[in-house]
């Protein structure tokens, strides 16, 4: 449970969260709950998502006009795909206050990094760059929670434009929301996201497309439901993923092929001693990762 701050201690007033879906709803509702008197608009083209929102108390005002509704903004949290980021920090950036502090939830960062220099101006101090590692398998605003990002952690990538309070705030509401911070460059994090999310993602969805007997699908049970899981994720966000972190995911892309071209020589030269080895291998890396241990 968050634990509210004093109203006078409140670093913002007015949050405006462009995309109001799971990453900026959960955002907005823990800020919410630490800040009782923050005012938050939710922009979007989808009113009905907004009046969900609405009726949730995720948001107290829902707007389609992105460039009005950062105009007294003390915050703005992009919650858009990676594609769209770039036409929505060109509409916003001539209305941003000066001490406006923008941010974004996106899955890569060297790419939206350059987006804000190009579009951003005078502005591109204010801009923190952060990957949330958090969600669920159900997206939208419906499933927003305050609590969506406790103990989660959040990547943060500043650059060396970055202004030292733009970049301190940022880690103060983050935090605020209950996650562990970790700052990294841009394009480290990208490399290994490559390697822990996309390709994972990326070899998921190839998977479900090669197999294509129904009867046996009919038949798979828990293991096979949880080795698919993220082959279910939305196919406009992971395009533009995998088109923004082409070269990295390529590179692991790569990394796998060997891997499973050794595994499949050993199979084909019947060398069960050697295939148990590389399976031992995997499995003890795998039982040995802190994320499993309770």
């Amino acid at each position: 449970m968050l634990k509210p701050k004093p109203q006078q201690q409140a670093p913002l007033r007015r949050l405006t969260v462009i995309g109001c879906g799971l990453m900026g709803g959960s955002f907005a509702l823990a800020l919410k709950s630490q800040y009782p008197q923050l005012v938050v608009t939710g922009v979007g083209r989808n009113m009905a998502n907004l009046q969900t929102a609405i009726n949730m108390g995720v948001i107290d005002h829902a707007s389609n006009d992105m460039a009005a509704s950062v105009a007294s903004a003390d915050v703005v949290l992009l919650g858009v795909p990676v594609g769209a980021a770039q036409a929505t920090l060109k509409a916003i950036a001539p209305k941003l206050p000066m001490h406006c502090l923008v941010m974004d939830v996106g899955s890569t960062k060297a790419d939206i990094v350059a987006l804000a220099q190009a579009e951003l101006g005078q502005l591109v101090p204010n801009f923190v760059a952060a990957h949330p590692i958090a969600g669920k398998e159900s997206a939208g605003v419906a499933h927003a929670t305050a609590t969506l990002y406790q103990s989660a952690r959040v990547v943060l990538t500043p650059s060396a434009n970055t202004n030292t309070s733009a970049l301190a705030l940022a880690k103060q509401l983050w935090a605020d929301c209950g996650a562990h911070l970790h700052t990294m460059a841009a394009d480290e994090h990208d490399r290994v996201f490559a390697a822990v999310s996309h390709l994972p993602h990326l070899l998921a969805f190839a998977y479900m497309n090669a197999m294509t007997d129904a009867d046996a699908l009919a038949m798979a049970g828990p293991g096979f439901r949880d080795f698919s899981r993220i082959a279910g994720s939305s196919p406009e966000v992971w395009r533009d993923i995998f088109v923004a972190n082409k070269t990295p995911v390529l590179q692991q892309l790569a990394l796998f092929e060997a891997a499973l071209a050794d595994i499949k020589q050993l199979l084909t030269d019947d060398n069960a001693q050697a295939l148990h080895t590389s399976i031992a291998q995997a499995s003890e890396r795998r039982s040995n990762w802190p994320f499993c241990k309770p």
